[in-house]
């Protein structure tokens, strides 16, 4: 059973507008957008213990393989959690949905095999501490697998990510930034990059600022963190 750790309250993220809207563009997302494709690559290969950060609404919980023992959930927002929970009794692997957010993930340290963060960098409070919360919880060799927007594009691209970060899109979308740099900040919190790619999101179709997203693997370094499956890329 999950310990809780740091201080931060059960519900220190509260977005009830905002759940409401994702909970029904995620899912409609899964087949126009193709993200259902991308959530089975993300996953593909991963065993032992996994614990997802930001679980939203548990749309992942679909794809996990079933080589995976346990698959621990944190979703702060109580809306989307109710939606993941529900998501978790359908699930073909164990899944156990928790309250907690990511820069105090309440559970033991280096208790997980891998760990998943899927869309969630862009909206943490404070990002450097989320990811030493994830290495803490990580055992070493551990695998990270990711999947992120972020900053992309050209000068106009960039400049107009920045000023709607500034301005009304964090206000508007649950705490989301579209500036973050995803790969950077892995790297400078001390994960090992292995493959990644970037992607836009839709495929086809318009390039709008939530499109420059990028999939891949990272590991906390330690033992045989080269001896792993290629992952998602």
């Amino acid at each position: 059973m999950p310990l809780r750790s740091g201080t931060l309250p059960r519900d220190a993220v509260r977005h009830p507008l905002f759940a409401r809207y994702y909970a029904r563009v995620s899912v409609t997302a899964e087949t126009r957008m193709g993200m259902g494709r991308v959530r089975g690559r993300l996953l593909r290969g991963l065993s032992g213990r996994v614990i997802e950060i930001g679980a939203g609404n548990g749309l992942n919980f679909a794809h996990y393989p079933g080589t995976v023992a346990e698959v621990v959930a944190i979703e702060p927002e109580r809306r989307l959690r109710q939606s993941a929970v529900e998501a978790a009794l359908r699930a073909e692997v164990p899944v156990d949905v928790v309250p907690g957010a990511a820069e105090a993930l309440p559970v033991k340290s280096e208790g997980f095999d891998a760990a998943v963060v899927s869309l969630v960098l862009c909206s943490v409070r404070d990002v450097p501490r989320a990811l030493a919360e994830l290495k803490r919880v990580l055992r070493p060799g551990g695998e990270v697998r990711f999947f992120e927007h972020g900053r992309g594009g050209g000068r106009a691209m960039g400049a107009t990510q920045h000023a709607l970060d500034r301005t009304v899109w964090p206000l508007l979308n649950g705490g989301c930034h579209l500036s973050r740099e995803p790969v950077r900040a892995l790297r400078e919190a001390g994960f090992e990059l292995g493959p990644y790619r970037r992607l836009l999101m839709p495929e086809r179709g318009p390039v709008l600022p939530t499109s420059y997203c990028v999939l891949g693997t990272a590991w906390r370094p330690g033992t045989d963190t080269r001896a792993k499956a290629l992952g998602p890329v």
